[in-house]
Parts: structure tokens; sequence; C-alpha cells
């Protein structure tokens, strides 16, 4: 068929600017979302950091349309497994790598990004007031030599509090945790018989108790059980409306879990944390008197190098939004934000990924 010389011109210039509008397209689709590619990455591990995990990665997908983050709450000890074969871009841990765990992996670099307490609850519906208990027994509790509520050492730390005659009914993690970490390595500072027969670390031979898995595992087992007690972080405790019992600390106040009383912890090792954020922050001195006694950290371990440069790019400006803005954000659901000094070791260390050995923009 025969096109006239202008029609024929009017045509190619249709053609043209739709190619143009479809490139267009084509680019606005591959760059929504601050200008990058869409990303998708992985997470797994701790189950102590999943709810404010759950709202970073919510709030920084709001600003960052093309980052699709999904994270796995699959305790502290699988999530490092997974690191160290690869199939997930970061994981978290209460528990920090060993120099023995990093010899055995490819480099990967361990972020603190939050801490908060491991909180002991309980199920005794017909009791009104919090329950107190002294660290020496709490670990009777979990060794089996304390067996009911109305053991006269739990009276003690109870007085005027009427409590029940009921059998203590002990719930641990059945999993490799770093809640079991931070838990044992209290117990293990306060009581020697802890220490020689059960030890501390990431999974530990109970003595005696029900397995659950993670802390919904755990929070689960204690609200349906009668008696229960059991530990876990304070969001699964107060989401499921079960009590939190106040701790006795080294200078002998019995305190309540809660953010102001983890960052006094956190404040009582500030020399330790800014030298190696690994150590232990549990049992503080009595010179720190409103320190919750059993707090911990939790790591984000994210290997050092990769390949693909959107992933590591959007990996690293995740957590950054986490070590820094995001660090509010924990404050809201009663993790203890990081002190000044850890937030710049932080940055230093975060400057180490790279991609293919280069440094990440």
């Amino acid at each position: 068929m025969f096109i006239g010389k202008n029609r024929k011109r009017s045509v190619l210039d249709l053609g043209l600017a739709l190619g143009g509008m479809a490139l267009a397209l084509g680019i606005s689709s591959c760059h929504s979302g601050g200008g990058s590619e869409n990303v998708n990455l992985t997470g797994a591990g701790s189950s102590f950091v999943y709810p404010v995990m759950q709202r970073w990665i919510q709030n920084y997908s709001q600003t960052h349309t093309n980052v699709q983050i999904n994270y796995q709450s699959v305790g502290s000890g699988a999530g490092i497994q997974q690191v160290k074969s690869g199939t997930v871009d970061f994981g978290a841990s209460d528990a920090p790598l060993t120099d023995e765990q990093l010899a055995g992996m490819k480099p990967v670099i361990q972020i603190p990004e939050s801490a908060g307490p491991v909180v002991i609850t309980y199920n005794l519906p017909d009791l009104q007031q919090p329950v107190q208990i002294s660290g020496e027994n709490l670990a009777n509790i979990f060794l089996g030599n304390i067996k009911t509520w109305h053991d006269p050492a739990i009276v003690k730390d109870n007085p005027g509090v009427n409590l029940p005659n009921a059998k203590i009914v002990i719930v641990h993690r059945a999993d490799s945790s770093g809640t079991t970490n931070a838990f044992t390595a209290y117990l293990a500072s306060v009581s020697p018989e802890w220490l020689s027969k059960v030890g501390k670390g990431t999974q530990v031979p109970w003595p005696v108790g029900l397995g659950g898995k993670g802390s919904e595992g755990v929070t689960g087992q204690v609200r349906q059980t009668p008696g229960a007690i059991g530990y876990v972080e304070l969001t699964f405790a107060a989401q499921n409306k079960l009590p939190i019992a106040s701790i006795g600390n080294q200078a002998h106040k019995y305190v309540v879990p809660n953010a102001a009383s983890t960052t006094a912890a956190i404040a009582a090792f500030a020399d330790q944390l800014t030298k190696d954020p690994r150590g232990a922050i549990v049992n503080p001195p009595a010179s720190a008197p409103d320190a919750y006694p059993i707090s911990t950290l939790t790591f984000l371990i994210i290997p050092k190098d990769g390949t693909d440069a959107g992933k590591r790019a959007a990996l690293k400006g995740f957590i950054q939004y986490v070590i820094s803005e995001g660090q509010a954000v924990a404050g809201t659901l009663e993790y203890a934000p990081l002190p000044d000094a850890v937030k710049q070791y932080n940055q230093t260390v975060l400057g180490q990924l790279t991609t293919n050995g280069q440094p990440i923009q």
C-alpha cells in the first residue's frame, strides 16, 4: 500500500515518539524507588531481634521502595549457619562469633545493632503482684533445685505476697539460641553450681524442663502451661500479655527489665564495649544499681565481600539506617539504643564492606 510522503513522515515521528515513551517507561521501571534497580535481600537468625527487625524493614522499605527485605526468625545458631553457607545476605545473632568460629568461615563483619533485656516470664494467673527473683534463686529454679512457687527461697524474695503452692514448670529454648547464650552466661556468673554442671552457650544440657523453638515457642509454652517459667525477649512477653519478673542485681535491688535498665547495664560495661563489643553485659557490678542484670547486645553478621554490586549497596544502606535512624525505632519497642561509642565502632566496621574487593560507594 502506498503512503504519501507527509503521512509517512508522521508515522515515523509517531514511532519515534512511542519508542521514546517505551524507553522512558523502561528506565522508570528499572529505577523506581531511589534510582536503583529492584533488589531482594534475605536475612535470618535471632528471634530476640525479630520484633524490631520487622519494624526496621517496614520503615526502610517505605522510603526505599526498590529494596525488598525478608528476615526469617530461625534462631541465632541457624542464622550463623546460613551466613556460613552463603544462603542469606546477612544474619543476626545475640551470641557474637568467637575467634574460633571466625577462623572457620569466609571473612565477615559483626556489628552490634541493638540491645535488650532477656526477661523472665511466667504463668501464675491468680497472682496480681509481679514476682521478684534473686539471681541465685533463678539459677536454682532452672537447675531443678527449687520445685514450687511456694518454696521458702521464693517466698523470701517476695515478702507479703501470697504465692501459690504450684509446681514450677521450666521452659527453655530447644534450638541454638543467642538468647540462651545471654541467659546461661548470667546464670553461670551468679551460680557456681550452674557453671560447673551446665555451663553457658547457645545450647546447653538443660537439667530439667520443656523445650520451645524460638522465642515464639517458649512464649507459647509458658502461655499455655500453668506454673510455667521461661526466658524471652521483652516484646514477646508484652505482646502476649505475660507477666515479667523483677530480677535482683548485685546492688541487691530488684530491677524491672526495660530500655532504661538495659541502658544502665550497657553503661556499666562501656570501657569493655569500646575495645571489643563481643563481651557479655550480664550481672553488672553493684556500682550500677539501676542496671537490669540479664541484658544482651544483638549483632548483624555480614559477609565482608560479595559480587552483586546492587545487593551490596542496598545492604550497606539498610545497615546504615539500622545503626543510625533505626536506633530511635528500637527504643519504641523497649530495646536499648546503642551508646555513641558503639555507634562510632559500627561506622568504622561498616566501612570495611566491599564488592569484588572494592569499597562500596
